[in-house]
């Protein structure tokens, strides 16, 4: 890239950075850069009076000016060195992973308060062990949360073969349809969907008796199976169907050749509805707050909860665990995939030799 061309791209960057940083300081801000008062008299708008206080708008132009000059410079130096990639994918991956780490940070703070940084202390991961109310709120999660990713990807795999592997049948759009409506429904309207559901037939077939687990779990395992049957029919139409054909003209069955062949061509889908679902199921606020009955209070309902009187710093603690968690796993099922595919493309390649 030219020099010419790299000065007018940092102009145009300059000017469009200027511009939109004061869009967004009027029109978003707290504290306004004016007052437009307007005043109407027989259809005609009189002109505006701007009043602003001096200080404040030096202040705010001030520090305008000077993000959009440092803005612009990263940028220039980003299209000389020809990163512009990298330097793309940072941006992305600083507004997923900056707010946890500020997370992780404070999770170490020793004051109450989470906007006030007090020194560095671990009394927090200590209360959070005699915190008897928040770990049974855990534990009840984690447990509807697996309970309903097993039972979604049951669900989901089923729902999967029938859309693709199966002939086309009668009803076969309709049913594909509804499978996958769950995913463009609000939480609100299936929350209440449930909670009607779940109220007939209590009255009318005796059970549920209460709302608690077993109906959180019913509700996960609903929407979850929809996102579990998209993964796994995404994977399915990528697959050969030569190697199954081919399995039972040997003699195979339909049964034996799902059990051998289909399900380890399919585990890497698998492994990744099953970890959807999970955090889905985890996550769930809106539709368990429907369903669930006195007894029962998910990780985000007491999260939610709590967070309305204030942001508690063992929340921050168990976040972090949570993190740290969740990281652990998904490194380790990446590796596990990533050796199931390696070991498949290998195959393949020798089998075509």
């Amino acid at each position: 890239m030219n020099n010419a061309l790299i000065i007018r791209s940092a102009l145009s960057i300059f000017i469009s950075t200027l511009i939109i940083s004061f869009l967004l300081t009027v029109f978003i801000s707290s504290t306004p850069i004016m007052e437009l008062h307007c005043s109407f008299n027989e259809n005609l708008i009189s002109i505006f009076d701007f009043h602003c206080d001096v200080n404040l708008h030096k202040e705010i132009v001030l520090g305008i000016l000077l993000f959009s000059v440092i803005f612009t410079v990263i940028v220039t130096i980003v299209l000389k060195l020809k990163c512009l990639k990298a330097f793309i994918l940072m941006i992305a991956l600083s507004f997923l992973y900056i707010p946890m780490l500020m997370l992780v940070i404070y999770s170490f703070n020793s004051s109450r308060l989470v906007t006030v940084w007090a020194g560095f202390s671990t009394k927090w991961y200590y209360e959070l062990l005699n915190n008897s109310a928040l770990i049974k709120a855990v534990l009840l999660s984690l447990s509807i949360a697996i309970a309903s990713a097993t039972c979604a990807i049951v669900l989901g795999t089923l729902a999967s073969l029938a859309i693709v592997r199966f002939r086309r049948f009668k009803g076969s759009n309709l049913f594909s349809f509804m499978t996958t409506a769950p995913l463009v429904m609000p939480d609100v309207i299936t929350g209440l969907a449930l909670l009607l559901l779940f109220v007939a037939m209590g009255q009318t077939l005796g059970w549920p008796k209460d709302r608690g687990a077993i109906t959180i779990w019913l509700a996960h395992t609903t929407f979850c199976a929809a996102y579990v049957a998209v993964v796994i029919s995404a994977r399915l139409r990528e697959l050969d169907k030569s190697l199954e054909e081919a399995a039972m003209d040997l003699g195979a069955n339909p049964l034996k050749v799902f059990f051998i062949i289909t399900i380890p061509m399919i585990a890497p889908a698998l492994v990744s509805g099953w970890l959807l679902a999970f955090t889905l199921s985890l996550d769930d606020l809106v539709i368990a707050s429907f369903v669930a009955g006195p007894g029962a209070t998910t990780l985000p309902m007491l999260i939610f909860s709590k967070v309305r009187l204030g942001v508690d710093p063992q929340i921050n603690a168990l976040a972090t665990i949570i993190l740290l968690i969740v990281g652990i796993i998904g490194f380790i099922s990446w590796l596990l995939i990533r050796r199931k595919e390696r070991r498949q493309l290998q195959y393949m390649r020798r089998v075509k030799q």
